[in-house]
């Protein structure tokens, strides 16, 4: 099967890109951007589409040197009604005659097998009934014990009353006689729950014994599943997932690996003699209820399936990003005193340092505030965002301020732009948060997992293109104001230049602007202002 589809239209060739644009920029090239478009053609109408789905285009060069692209989806259904030719799978779990389908039919038949024994009728009736004799057991034996004691209490009265032996002898034979009667009696009833409890246990040992074949039989289909995973790379070389996630220390690859976008284009190009110029992903159709993906939009490759497939399949072939100059980058300090400093943090500059990047607001305050004692750092912005920091210079003063975070007491304000035109005055958020474990670090709304937050806004301005807001943040979760504005259940309007929820611009249009809080040592009330530079 050709998925190669030629670009009709012709392009200046001292503008095409010599090496492979790094699919995990943010900045999309115009090449991807255009195959995309050509793409959207091809896809089923977004409004009436029940779920969102990912698709992929990758640019190419065939082996006449012909520019053109290849498309793909997220997912592993096999089906599709589309005009155009996807790349294949790289391993199709579909196929009703391979292994994976094969074993998964022996893996639905354990689990019918564990469905029929715990609800079988049989077993249903011997947990009733063994509800029932604990519930006369125990009702029957406190009746019992109940009638030894008045029994007990009335032969001490007859014995206080009488030295007749004959009387004294047989009141002692009456209590042996109860208390006979009273062990018999729990023995009867033990001897039932024994038995009950041995013949639900011996269902419970068959169920028990199939969830552990089950367990067993899953693993091993996972092993070779992804052993059924073979990527190649640009040198013609190859690996299973299995083998790549594994030098990563890494048991068995997240469920789904494989069957993203950007590696089924990339497997494909090099088994075909394709050489790969730019790869974009973009979102068609409805959002789902906990990521921000929206309709039309572009986003990277995930961090967990896809970044260790990527990183094997394209060695050699990224051409180097150019490392952001964060020495540029300078810090203002709008106070400062023997206890605490106040700086404005410039757009783009870490709070602190990161993987590959060391340079921070700590790197530079350390620099500059010789003589401090304690961790300076006592809050955090993202490296994307402007703002006002406190850097406390002494352990105790970050102790204080830290204890005035905790208890919110800590006055925040922060002015951003969003992307469109809000309808809503003002209002409250309230979006539980969480870590995207699949593409760090990314935040996710989630109810189950997801920790409080709390956003309340207040719009300044609006035209038709741009919403000029402030955000009165009452928690301080990770991305916080940015997800609360992108989310569909939020404003659904992201910040201007928000890679992660939005789109790519020259920065992000956050500016932490107003703090107000209690000195450490004075204890009066501080208040401070940095107008944002947009």
């Amino acid at each position: 099967m050709n998925c190669f589809v030629p670009f009709t239209s012709s392009f200046d060739k001292d503008l095409l890109p010599t090496q492979l644009t790094d699919p995990f920029d943010s900045k999309v090239n115009p090449l991807a951007s255009e195959a995309a478009d050509k793409l959207h053609k091809f896809l089923p109408d977004s409004t009436k589409m029940k779920s969102g789905k990912m698709y992929g285009v990758l640019v190419v060069y065939n082996s006449k040197n012909e520019l053109g692209y290849l498309a793909a989806y997220s997912g592993n259904e096999s089906k599709n009604d589309a005009a155009i030719n996807f790349v294949p799978q790289v391993f199709d779990i579909t196929n009703p005659n391979g292994f994976f389908r094969l074993e998964e039919q022996k893996l639905n038949f354990i689990n019918q097998s564990i469905k029929k024994l715990t609800s079988a009728p049989e077993l249903q009736a011997l947990q009733e009934q063994l509800t029932k004799v604990k519930h006369e057991s125990l009702e029957q034996l406190q009746g019992a014990k109940n009638k030894l004691k008045q029994s007990k209490a009335a032969r001490n009265k007859k014995r206080a009353s009488t030295n007749d032996q004959q009387i004294l002898d047989q009141l002692i034979k009456e209590s042996q006689t109860e208390k006979s009667i009273y062990n018999t009696l729990k023995k009867e009833f033990k001897g039932k729950i024994k038995e009950l409890e041995e013949l639900i246990g011996a269902f419970q040992s068959q169920v028990k014994e199939l969830k552990n074949k089950r367990k067993t039989k899953s693993a091993q289909i996972q092993q070779q599943l992804f052993d059924s995973y073979i990527f190649s790379n640009s040198a013609q070389e190859t690996k299973s997932a299995m083998q790549i996630f594994k030098a990563l220390k890494v048991k068995v690859p997240p469920a789904g690996t494989g069957d993203c976008s950007a590696p089924k284009l990339l497997n494909y190009a090099f088994n075909n003699n394709l050489q790969p110029v730019a790869l974009a992903e973009f979102w068609w159709g409805p959002s789902p209820k906990t990521e921000i993906r929206k309709h039309g939009n572009f986003y990277p490759p995930c961090k967990s399936k896809c970044e260790p497939l990527l990183n094997f399949m394209l060695q050699g072939l990224i051409a180097k990003k150019e490392v952001s100059k964060q020495n540029d980058l300078h810090i203002s300090i709008l106070y400062n005193d023997d206890t605490l400093a106040i700086i404005n943090k410039p757009a783009g500059l870490l709070s602190v340092p990161g993987k590959e990047l060391e340079e921070s607001v700590l790197t530079q305050m350390q620099k500059h505030f010789t003589k401090t004692s304690g961790p300076l750092i006592v809050h955090r912005l993202d490296m994307a965002t402007s703002g006002i920091m406190i850097i406390p210079k002494t352990k105790e003063a970050h102790e204080h301020i830290q204890k005035q975070f905790l208890a919110k007491t800590v006055k925040k304000r922060y002015i951003a732009i969003l992307s469109g035109r809000l309808n809503e005055q003002e209002g409250t958020i309230t979006l539980p948060l969480r870590v995207d474990l699949d593409d760090r670090p990314r935040q996710l709304v989630c109810y189950k997992h997801g920790k409080e937050a709390i956003t309340h806004y207040k719009v300044i301005n609006k035209n038709d293109l741009f919403t000029r807001i402030h955000f009165y943040p009452q928690t301080g979760r990770t991305h916080q104001l940015r997800l609360h504005a992108a989310h569909p259940m939020g404003l659904n309007t992201p910040i201007v230049g928000d890679p992660l929820y939005g789109h790519t611009d020259k920065r992000l249009m956050l500016h932490a602007e107003h703090i107000e809080f209690t000195h450490p040592t004075s204890h009066q009330s501080l208040s401070f202002y940095c107008a944002p530079d947009f």
